[in-house]
């Protein structure tokens, strides 16, 4: 088995040759047929997040992720072996091809047992405390973590295990203002993504903020009602004339304190920030605002298994189109993070062994 591993934080990837593993218990072993490369590799490969206002980052070695590490949790794969306490089912068979789902809790605790695995306190998430899919085999611990494809495209459907679900979760939170345009914050892979779950959804439409003109042409090209540049000085009003009316909703999948700003002062009387991404940082909203404007302020994390299944069901009536893949191989794992991190990947990068 070839993989490529985070073997020191901030480091190039090692390439790291072993045997094959084969399943034990409930474990499926899989032949990897795509690995997206996600933002958030980047913060593990770096080995923290920045909080912001002279605060110690958040360090990922603290929080119990050991090295060396296989990253990749957006992963598709064949299966080729189940262990022996799988018991058959109907639905998954040798040679069927499966996304998998990596945000995987302890299974025990209340949070797990009511569906929300992605919540638990003790996580055990593939490509972030396990090893994930930047390699040509992996296992997976339970088949009820493996989505049947069903035909879809492994490449573009990858994407849907971390971009996808937690796109569809957070667009989920602000169901309530689809008939008005949301504004969106991130034009690069989460954007693209969301702009084309919103339409299946059901939602009036985006209006799409991102510094790079580039990103900023693919939202159109993707249906976006409009785009606005963050950088320029009537940035406010820009999105206040596209909009047509009071903004009720904005997802910020960036996660900056420009972003969250901007975003924030957007938003009407109890409207809605829901904050996604990890870019990190502090807030610098002025406290009194908050109530005054009676504003939710909601972070959301990924999705859970129910809401990915959903999601693939979406995909499929709805023939959701995918977002802009750029497949590599995985001995390309390296430069696909050098890439993302200069901010030079339309869409996504998946890796294809």
């Amino acid at each position: 088995m070839k993989s490529f591993k985070v073997a020191d934080f901030k480091a190039p990837l090692q390439e790291f040759d072993e045997a094959t593993p084969q399943p034990s218990g409930t474990q499926v072993l899989i032949k990897v047929k795509a690995a997206g490369v996600c933002h958030s590799d980047l913060h593990i490969w770096e080995g923290g997040y920045d909080l912001g206002h002279g605060r110690k980052p958040l360090s990922l070695k603290d929080r119990g992720i050991n090295l060396p590490l296989t990253m990749g949790h957006e992963t598709v794969g064949e299966i080729l072996a189940f262990g022996p306490d799988v018991k058959p089912t109907g639905d998954l068979k040798l040679g069927d091809v499966g996304l998998v789902y990596p945000w995987i809790g302890c299974g025990k605790c209340a949070t797990c047992l009511a569906g929300d695995e992605n919540m638990c306190l003790t996580p055990r998430s593939l490509g972030v405390y396990c090893d994930g899919g930047y390699s040509d085999h992996m296992l997976v611990p339970h088949p009820r973590y493996l989505l049947n494809l069903r035909g879809l495209d492994p490449a573009t459907t990858a994407p849907y295990a971390c971009s996808g679900v937690t796109t569809y979760s957070a667009l989920k939170k602000v169901e309530q203002h689809f008939d008005t345009p949301i504004v969106m914050f991130g034009a690069g892979g989460l954007g693209l993504m969301a702009l084309s779950l919103l339409k299946a959804m059901g939602g009036k439409g985006a209006i799409m903020v991102d510094i790079d003109a580039r990103k900023r042409e693919a939202a159109e090209k993707a249906g976006a009602l409009a785009t606005v540049d963050p950088k320029a000085p009537d940035a406010l009003e820009q999105l206040a004339k596209k909009a047509g009316g009071p903004i009720r909703a904005v997802i910020d999948l960036v996660g900056n304190a420009a972003t969250t700003q901007l975003g924030f002062d957007c938003l009407t009387k109890g409207g809605k920030l829901v904050i996604v991404g990890l870019f990190g940082g502090g807030a610098t909203w002025a406290l009194p605002l908050i109530p005054i404007k009676a504003v939710t302020i909601q972070g959301s994390y990924v999705g859970n298994l129910r809401e990915t299944q959903e999601l693939l069901d979406l995909v499929r009536t709805k023939k959701v189109p995918p977002i802009p893949v750029t497949t590599a191989p995985l001995a390309k794992a390296n430069d696909a993070l050098v890439q993302l991190q200069q901010g030079a990947v339309v869409g996504r990068t998946v890796l294809t062994p």
